[in-house]
């Protein structure tokens, strides 16, 4: 009997024929199965049924079954292969694709931020634009101001040179350094004594040795070098006062001074200014001073004046051309020709350095002459600078003694005893009183200056007889007055003897 046998197998396997060898295959077109295993999808094969006697069955050949399951697992580890490494490019490509993202983000962020600079170096592109025009504003005020010269005698101010001078004066001059204290002095008369005693000793062993020596001398014996000590001292301190007090008159007429010379300035500005607004196109030429000799001319130019106007009118007053023929023909004289113009050039060169000589000498006196007046001027400004200080220390003096007095009204108002009696009013000041009242009820919000004016005008218009009964008043209240302060004075009396 025929058995039936199912077999599952590629759709590529044939089964193997008895005893007959295998023919070469022709390369078939790619099958459905095939195509779909290289896409990485794998279709099962078919059950295929086929009939197979028992003698098939017995003669199948074991090592074609071995072959065939060899090339289906080599099939499968090839598809396992192709799907890793796909796997492996979908990750890559992911990769890329993050790493692509990130780098447009970072453009996208450059990008902005280059916006941002540009906007930045646009604004200070601007700004530097109007910082520009306001410095050419100030360039052309600051051109115009070098033209302003005032005609101002500026206050005298001290320079560095005379600070420096008055500082070598003040070492030379032997009053105006400092007293030498009575250890010092005396230990200028002792010294030698000392060094005697002790000829190997240093400087640092003699003033220890001056010291513990200068501490055994008796007051008497101190006494001739603290008096010497002290009048030096005297004597320094009064010069040093005086200048001081110099000193601090002057810096209080300079004060002035620049006052005055700020407002004088300020005053030629504004006039320098409308002269400008109105001469802005006109040019001043420089002052020269019409006293000073002129220089001589030389002697080529005393040949150039003889040749010059025969020359002129042989060449149509053509002044280029002159100038080139008389630089040629003097060129081409010889020296004994030259010697006549030199000769006048040397005279006249003479002459000029005389009239030098007496033009540097007039403005040589003209200067000592200015330096006298400056230093006259100088004494009246010292002696106008004292006469402010003095006015400055009066006027303080006045302050102190005010402060003083009323702090004494204030401790003697502190120590009144508030029992004793009050001195009553005035009969003026009783009248005030009253009117007072009245005024401010006709009028009221009146000033209090109003009101004492029109009380004091009242009180002239009152007659004898009105005023009489003021003053009677004012009197009672002072009788009154004397007799509680004869108590008061009896009371304060025993108080005394008591506490006694």
């Amino acid at each position: 009997m025929a058995t039936v046998v199912e077999m599952t197998l590629p759709s590529d396997a044939v089964p193997a024929k008895k005893g007959k060898s295998r023919k070469v295959l022709k390369q078939k077109k790619q099958s459905s199965n095939e195509a779909n295993i290289l896409a990485g999808t794998v279709v099962q094969s078919p059950s295929v049924v086929l009939p197979v006697d028992d003698s098939v069955k017995e003669n199948v050949d074991p090592q074609s079954q071995k072959k065939s399951n060899k090339r289906g697992a080599s099939k499968a580890a090839k598809q396992q292969m192709e799907q890793s490494s796909f796997e492996k490019e979908l990750l890559e490509m992911q990769e890329k694709l993050k790493k692509m993202t990130l780098e447009k983000e970072q453009t996208e962020e450059m990008l902005k931020a280059r916006e941002e600079m540009l906007k930045q170096k646009e604004e200070e592109l601007e700004v530097r634009g109007k910082d520009h025009e306001k410095l050419q504003t100030e360039l052309k005020k600051l051109q115009k101001m070098k033209e302003f010269k005032p005609t101002l005698n500026f206050p005298i101010v001290q320079s560095l040179r005379d600070k420096e001078e008055k500082k070598e004066k003040k070492k030379a001059d032997p009053s105006k350094k400092r007293p030498v204290p009575p250890y010092l002095l005396w230990c200028k008369d002792q010294w030698n004594e000392v060094k005697k005693a002790n000829p190997n000793a240093e400087f640092k062993e003699m003033a220890n040795l001056l010291g513990a020596k200068w501490k055994t001398v008796s007051a008497e014996e101190k006494k001739p070098y603290e008096e010497k000590y002290q009048a030096e001292k005297e004597v320094y301190l009064k010069i040093v006062g005086m200048e001081k007090r110099e000193h601090e008159a002057m810096r209080l007429l300079d004060d002035e001074q620049k006052q005055k010379t700020a407002m004088e300035l300020l005053e030629q500005y504004i006039q320098f200014q409308q002269e400008a607004i109105v001469n802005e196109n006109k040019k001043k030429k420089k002052e020269k001073d019409p006293l000073k000799p002129k220089q001589p001319l030389s002697a080529f130019f005393l040949f150039t004046n003889e040749r010059r106007s025969a020359l002129l009118a042989e060449n149509n007053n053509n002044v280029k051309e002159v100038a080139k023929i008389t630089g040629e023909e003097w060129k081409n004289m010889t020296e004994q020709q030259k010697a006549p113009y030199e000769e006048m050039a040397m005279k006249k060169k003479e002459k000029y350095l005389q009239e030098m000589e007496v033009y540097k000498k007039k403005k040589d006196e003209e200067a000592a002459v200015h330096m006298k007046e400056e230093e006259e001027s100088m004494k009246l400004k010292k002696q106008e600078a004292l006469q402010l200080l003095k006015k400055k220390e009066k006027t303080e003096n006045l302050i102190k003694k005010t402060k003083e007095n009323r702090q004494k009204k204030k401790q003697k108002d502190d120590n009144v005893d508030p029992n004793k009696p009050k001195k009553p009013a005035s009969s003026f000041f009783r009248f005030s009183r009253e009117e007072r009242k009245k005024l401010v009820e006709e009028r009221p919000g009146i000033n209090n200056s109003t009101i004492n004016a029109l009380i004091s005008l009242k009180w002239k218009e009152l007659s004898e007889e009105e005023k009489q009964v003021w003053n009677n008043e004012a009197a009672e209240a002072m009788e009154g007055y004397k007799k509680e302060m004869e108590e008061y004075n009896k009371t304060a009396a025993e108080k005394q003897n008591n506490n006694n």
